[in-house]
């Protein structure tokens, strides 16, 4: 069973962000953060940046675009995934660890007991 939740996504195509309504209570700084991270992207390479949530709470970047579409940036995109991949870590392991709490159930282990 491969079932995947989107957490948003934008379209260069319609000019759109979406967030997905199940994640309306992430902080309102993070949902913006999201929606410029995913605006910049599409305005940059085209296409459509959706972030995803695997079955095992792991966030991923897909990118998709039109067959017909020459204006899309092959090699831009994958350039911009891994420069997100790295500067947007922390934001990326901070939704995951929401993800994996609020929607799996797990249990994390506090580390920081003082």
């Amino acid at each position: 069973m491969n079932e995947e939740i989107v957490l948003c996504a934008a379209s260069a195509y319609e000019q759109k962000f979406y967030l997905n309504p199940e994640f309306d209570s992430l902080p309102e700084h993070i949902k913006q953060e999201l929606q410029i991270m995913c605006v910049i992207y599409t305005e940059d390479v085209g296409g459509i940046l959706m972030l995803v949530f695997d079955e095992e709470g792991n966030l991923e970047l897909k990118v998709d675009h039109k067959e017909d579409d020459f204006f899309f940036d092959e090699i831009g995109s994958v350039l911009k995934i891994k420069e997100l991949q790295q500067t947007k870590r922390e934001l990326f392991e901070s939704l995951e660890l929401f993800f994996k709490v609020f929607y799996l159930g797990e249990e994390i282990e506090d580390n920081s007991e003082k």
